[in-house]
């Protein structure tokens, strides 16, 4: 039990290349399946540990930390650490009948072992209590994310791949000179000694600069507005599987870590008190709420839809933690778990059409509502939660970031996210009026054959099945953020 922080990232990372030496499809996707279980299972360990005895830290290598490499888990990442291993695991349930659609059979071991590399590093960012490592890992979740993009089935795939790869290695420059920044004032990387260390130099342009360069580069990776251009395409071009798991888990990592610097590192009152940091990210992410989903109503590809959607929710997560107040950080905590299960289910959805027509045009989807009844009503449900209805997890997500809104004042800002959903109404009834009220025409592909594997459908119907408990029941998610955001203000653990 002692080892449990370095084995959900271990874990992972070692079987990379064991599904590599497995070679054929189906061994590779059996140890897919069983090592995302595993870490899921094993991040639930943690998550309880912490629950029950507070935070843990680790030290790698016998080496007590400042001087040594430390895995810390407290209430916040705990959390990330349960959204990421139980998408992986779902994914992996889902990722076989789909891969299997989309990819080249002597090719798709090689995806297995991708997405086992690119899950070790979003896990690693997320453990991680040393800034160097939240860089290294998030190379290793990267490097792995170009490599998934580029093995869509459409060509264009390989471009968004490259776009990915510019845009991120401008992310992941900039991030590296913030790190580099903070050190050489403070002679450490480990995060709670850099806490301890910053305020002394917080007088400096250097520190200044280190704070920009930090906020830009994770800006990139987590795609907030205006730095989002490569996440449209790689959504859209990816494979399915690839989709699924990379809109549920990569970006939310990425703002997790904002998140670490911003209130962990920094602090709440230098970041968003000394500095205009709040007010900056206040008005981009109202732009980026209203312009992104202004977009996704006029996509004729739904993946695009989701991808453009994506954007746009960023925004009622940045707006959440620019506040700077426990509810406005426990409103953004809740929106990166609920956001990230209900895109997992509306891409699954999508994948699931595509398995079956080869395609993810509306046009091209139009009355699948009813040769696909199942998997269009788990299409209808995930839209209805990304809209905020009730008793969806969408809705406790909105609910918590209005409720913290009103606590601050901030009239406007409420206005703009009730126009935000309803412009997200306009673009999920764009493709629910295709699947259930437009006739199929007779160039589309054949809709005749069903729904999608049983497999599939299982993978979808358990995210849409927490979409509603969530919705029902959100009592345990809501103590949980709460207590996140106590300690991360400096209130708890």
């Amino acid at each position: 039990m002692d080892q449990l922080p370095i084995l959900v990232v271990i874990v992972p990372l070692l079987a990379a290349p064991v599904t590599v030496l497995a070679h054929r499809s189906l061994a590779a996707w059996l140890v897919y399946l069983i090592i995302t279980w595993t870490v899921f299972a094993l991040a639930g360990l943690l998550y309880a540990q912490v629950w029950m005895n507070g935070p843990i830290s680790y030290a790698v290598g016998g080496w007590q930390p400042p001087f040594g490499i430390e895995l810390a888990i407290d209430s916040l990442n705990a959390l990330i650490l349960l959204l990421v291993s139980g998408m992986g695991a779902l994914t992996g349930l889902y990722a076989r009948r789909s891969f299997a659609a989309e990819i080249d059979a002597e090719r798709v071991y090689l995806v297995y072992a991708l997405m086992l590399a690119c899950q070790a590093g979003l896990l690693g960012m997320t453990v991680t209590g040393d800034a160097f490592n939240l860089f290294v890992f998030l190379e290793i979740s990267s490097l792995s994310s170009y490599a998934l993009i580029a093995m869509g089935p459409k060509r264009r795939a390989l471009l968004s791949s490259f776009q990915y790869l510019i845009m991120g290695t401008v992310g992941g420059t900039f991030l590296l000179i913030g790190i580099g920044l903070v050190y050489m004032m403070t002679g450490t990387l480990n995060m709670a000694d850099l806490a301890a260390r910053l305020p002394a130099v917080f007088d400096t342009r250097t520190a200044q600069a280190a704070l920009a360069f930090v906020v830009v580069g994770l800006s990139l990776k987590a795609a907030l507005f205006p730095a989002h251009i490569w996440l449209p395409n790689a959504y859209t071009y990816a494979p399915s599987a690839v989709s699924v798991f990379i809109a549920s888990t990569s970006t939310k990592v990425a703002v997790y870590a904002l998140i670490r610097f911003l209130f962990t590192v920094f602090g709440v009152g230098y970041a968003f008190g000394e500095l205009p940091l709040g007010e900056i990210l206040l008005l981009l992410s109202a732009i980026a709420m209203i312009a992104a989903s202004v977009t996704a109503i006029f996509q004729t590809d739904v993946k695009r839809l989701l991808a453009w959607s994506s954007v746009a929710q960023m925004g009622y997560i940045v707006t959440g933690f620019a506040l700077a107040s426990a509810a406005g950080l426990s409103a953004a905590l809740i929106h990166i778990v609920n956001h990230g299960l209900i895109k997992g289910a509306l891409f699954m959805a999508v994948g699931a059409m595509a398995w079956r027509t080869r395609a993810t045009s509306i046009n091209d989807l139009a009355g699948l509502g009813r040769s696909m009844p199942l998997t269009s009503a788990a299409f209808v449900v995930g839209g209805l939660s990304l809209i905020g209805v009730p008793a969806t997890a969408g809705f406790i997500s909105k609910w918590a970031l209005m409720a913290a809104l009103i606590e601050a004042g901030h009239y406007a800002l409420m206005a703009l996210v009730l126009i935000a959903s309803l412009l997200a109404v306009v673009y999920v009834a764009k493709v629910v009026e295709a699947l259930y009220f437009r006739p199929r025409e007779a160039e589309a592909p054949n809709h005749s054959g069903g729904e999608a594997p049983v497999i599939m459908q299982l993978a979808t119907w358990g995210l849409i099945a927490l979409n509603i408990a969530i919705g029902l029941h959100a009592g345990p998610e809501i103590a949980a953020t709460q207590r996140a955001a106590s300690a991360l203000l400096g209130g708890g653990s």
